[in-house]
């Protein structure tokens, strides 16, 4: 048992004074890594780290060693038990798979440049066509790829164990201090890879930009596009004071017009986060009360819209009916609404950001552009934020 704890300990050492793994010194200090006995081969819970004694002992070369050590570190870093969840209750097979593949391009990616630090250890799960790839967008690869082929069998198994049900138990305070803990150590880790010349993965630097509620800049971009005049009406009431049974006027704006809801329907948004967006769309509308909401499905070329009036709102969500599925070409809205002359408050469009090379958008209208994936892309004009699924 000691001899496989040093084995560790030297483990942690050449890693933290390589400038290739460097950047991980916060994450290997956090929490407890353990030898212990048991059938396993090695897990961790998104902070401590548990290694198995007889299955270290099967590992001969200290490169593979130290390749499992960065391996249970990466998953900790890139918080794979938190926010790994939602995929985990879905398909914990593929969700185990996905995490795998990330963790071990990130160590063939190192091993390319050092192979006398670290190696792969046998069994682990690796594929090129995954580089830089997060492990929401490998598990959501591998789910179509399953889909196509009909089978339910999803692959490999991954050389370790996750425990997301860790991750499950975590109260959201809880979650929110160890991913800013984290992120702290990976920025201290950062600090002496950057002194050593290192390069920070995409997958890391993405995890250390600030994040941004898309509900909370949703709502912020239409009251701001909507703002005008208000005035009391008792034609609808206030339902802030109805389940006290206080009885009082909501306010209007005489100046809100038409909001448009352009969604992507090119197959890459599914059914969950179309609900969950058209939801949050139908109770901001419900408080600016706009004159209507037209949705505008579109792909390669517009295929229909759905009006909406005041009293629809509350049931957007279960009333839209997507058009299309095909290539995706966002400059059809724009000219859409020129061809059409439609005037509106505000321009929400809901895509995955992969879209055309050359985007026309010459409407003046205030624009949000909503994105579920591709994060490089720019929009020539209006507010871009990103949703991020997990």
């Amino acid at each position: 048992m000691q001899k496989q704890t040093n084995r560790i300990k030297k483990a942690h050492v050449a890693l933290m004074r390589s400038p290739h793994t460097a950047l991980y010194s916060g994450v290997m200090l956090m929490g407890n890594s353990e030898v212990t006995e048991g059938s396993f081969t090695a897990y961790t819970d998104g902070k401590n780290k548990r290694y198995c004694k007889s299955f270290l002992e099967s590992i001969t070369e200290d490169t593979q060693i130290r390749g499992l050590v960065l391996h249970e570190n990466l998953h900790v870093a890139l918080k794979h038990m938190q926010r790994g969840v939602g995929m985990w209750k879905e398909n914990a097979k593929l969700a185990n798979q996905a995490a795998d593949y990330v963790v071990n391009s990130i160590i063939m990616g190192i091993q390319s440049h050092d192979s006398n630090l670290v190696k792969l250890p046998d069994g682990g799960l690796y594929d090129r066509r995954f580089n830089n790839w997060s492990m929401r967008e490998v598990y959501d690869y591998l789910k179509q790829e399953q889909e196509k082929q009909g089978s339910s069998n999803g692959g490999n198994d991954s050389l370790d164990e996750h425990d997301f049900e860790a991750g499950q138990e975590l109260s959201d305070e809880q979650v929110k201090q160890l991913s800013q803990a984290i992120d702290n150590a990976l920025r201290e880790g950062g600090l002496l890879a950057g002194r050593m010349g290192a390069e920070v993965p995409r997958c890391i630097n993405e995890l250390l930009e600030p994040k941004v509620n898309w509900r909370e800049a949703l709502r912020e971009f239409v009251s701001n596009a909507t703002k005008g005049v208000e005035e009391l009406t008792w034609a609808k009431m206030n339902k802030r004071y109805l389940v006290n049974d206080m009885y009082l006027p909501s306010t209007y704006s005489e100046t809100i017009g038409e909001v448009i809801v352009a969604i992507d329907t090119s197959g890459s948004i599914g059914s969950v986060e179309l609900t969950e967006f058209a939801s949050e769309v139908s109770a901001i509308c419900d408080t600016v009360n706009p004159e209507q909401v037209r949705i505008i499905w579109w792909d390669a070329q517009v295929h229909g819209e759905q009006i909406f009036k005041s009293s629809e709102y509350n049931n957007i969500a279960s009333l839209l009916k997507p058009l299309g599925g095909g290539g995706t070409h966002v400059s059809c809205v724009n000219n859409y609404l020129i061809k059409n002359k439609i005037e509106a408050e505000a321009v929400i469009v809901l895509t995955d950001g992969y879209v055309e090379d050359k985007v026309d958008w010459t409407i003046s209208t205030p624009t949000l552009w909503m994105v579920t994936q591709n994060k490089s892309f720019e929009p020539l004009a209006g507010k871009k934020v990103f949703i991020n699924k997990d």
